[in-house]
This record gives structure tokens, C-alpha cells and sequence, in this order.
């Protein structure tokens, strides 16, 4: 199976969406990237994606990116400067945690869903919507053949 098709169209959906209202209340950018296998250190090869799906390039350095490995059963998620300085130490692996209690249940459209309204309350808390903010990443899913 093609790593495209391990989320069904109503799953897609149901992610798109989170990535929306998880955005909708805030600057901040959340993208997630979706690949078959990772044999590098999971948090190296998503800091690898992070580059070049460009995350970097958001104007206060507010993006976030979950990244999963289908196959390979790993997943990680990655924020930049901007957000890494303000939230605390244990954010993302509290965010982590909740996402693997999904993924045990093998409900990974769910977990990821939670995990990104999750970041996106903290995106809210940290980095207010601005009158004049733009969507600076595409808020679709990602895949291995796109970078």
C-alpha cells in the first residue's frame, strides 16, 4: 500500500480540517508530512523534512511539523525557534503521548487530529491571529514523493 492511501478521503479530511481550525486563531503554521519508512534517527529525518518543506520560513518562526513513518512505526513533531522558546520543556511529548494513545487503538487520523489541536492551543496562546495574517504553508498533507 502506497503511504497516500494510509489515510481514506474522509481521513484526509478530518486532518486538513484540524490543521484549519487549528490555524484559524492563530499565526502559527502546521503542516504534516506522511512517509513509508524512516532509517535515520526519527527526529533528525523530520528536522530534514522540516528544511525542505521550507517550515522555516514563517515570519515569526511559528511552524510546526508532525511527521509520521507509517511503516516504520515512528513519528515526531518539530516546532520552530520561535515556539520552541515558549512553550515548556515537556510540550511536545505531553502532545506525544496523547497521539500514541490513538495510534495504540489504531486510530492515527484521530491521534494526529488531537495532537494537532493540541499545538494549535498552544499556537493560539503564544501566537494570536493578526488581522493581517496570511497563510504562509499549505495546510494539505505532505508525502514522501513530494519532497
Amino acid at each position: 500500500m502506497s503511504v497516500e492511501n494510509f489515510f481514506s478521503k474522509e481521513e484526509k479530511k478530518q486532518i486538513t480540517d484540524a490543521i484549519g481550525q487549528a490555524e484559524l486563531n492563530t499565526s502559527g503554521e502546521i503542516r504534516l508530512h506522511v512517509e513509508g519508512r524512516c532509517k535515520l534517527d526519527v527526529l533528525d529525518r523530520a528536522a530534514y523534512v522540516f528544511d525542505k518543506l521550507k517550515m522555516f520560513e514563517t515570519a515569526q518562526r511559528n511552524g510546526v511539523l508532525f511527521y509520521l513513518a507509517v511503516y516504520d512505526r515512528k513519528f515526531a513533531i518539530l516546532g520552530d525557534g520561535g515556539i520552541n522558546k515558549l512553550v515548556h520543556e515537556d510540550f511536545w511529548d505531553e502532545i506525544k503521548e496523547t497521539m500514541l494513545g490513538y495510534f495504540k487503538e489504531g486510530k492515527f487520523a484521530d491521534g494526529i487530529s488531537k495532537g494537532i489541536l493540541m499545538a494549535g492551543e498552544q499556537l493560539k496562546a503564544n501566537f494570536p491571529y493578526q488581522s493581517d495574517d496570511v497563510n504562509e504553508l499549505s495546510d494539505e498533507i505532505s508525502f514522501e514523493k513530494n519532497l
